[in-house]
């Protein structure tokens, strides 16, 4: 017989253990991984017939070369800049742009593109335009290989004045 207003009392109990399993089978998940946040951005138009056009500024100063990577031989040690090296942030090196410039990195080979912050000096191996962090290796996919052919550019306006003035100096 079925009553409606009365419940067994064992019944609020099996509810109570009931939610309480469900509760702890949703924390027990796989941990997250600790990369950083990602910038990408879309790939440079490759084709204006394939791609629309893109809009806002032009870069101010663009270089082509190889990019190379360098990560936990120099995990939090000073950078040109004083700063700590943290390798999952999104920075690098570079020879001649002022520390702080930003500039926006594009892999040649699968056309990811990041944005990083120049906070040190380098590369110092022949051949290479910049060092990027661990961080933005990941997010242009060249971890596996440490090298990749990239363009590297100035979109900042008073950034890229910066860059000029630089250079005719």
């Amino acid at each position: 017989m079925i009553s409606v207003g009365r419940q067994e009392p064992g019944h609020w109990r099996f509810l109570a253990l009931l939610l309480l399993a469900g509760g702890l089978a949703a924390c027990s998940g796989p941990a997250p991984v600790d990369w950083p946040a990602v910038a990408l951005l879309p790939p440079p138009s490759e084709a204006p017939s394939s791609l629309p056009p893109e809009t806002g500024p032009r870069p101010r100063f663009a270089q082509e070369g190889l990019a190379s990577w360098y990560g936990k031989r120099f995990h939090k040690k000073r950078t040109a800049s004083g700063e700590r090296y943290n390798m999952h942030d999104l920075t690098a090196a570079h020879r001649t742009l002022p520390l702080d410039t930003v500039v926006r990195v594009t892999n040649l080979d699968n056309h990811l593109t990041v944005l990083v912050r120049v906070n040190d000096r380098g590369p110092f191996r022949r051949g290479r335009v910049i060092d990027l962090s661990a961080g933005a290796a990941y997010a242009l996919g060249m971890m596996q290989r440490g090298i990749a052919p990239v363009l590297v550019e100035v979109y900042d306006a008073d950034q890229a004045q910066t860059v000029a003035s630089a250079a005719r100096d």
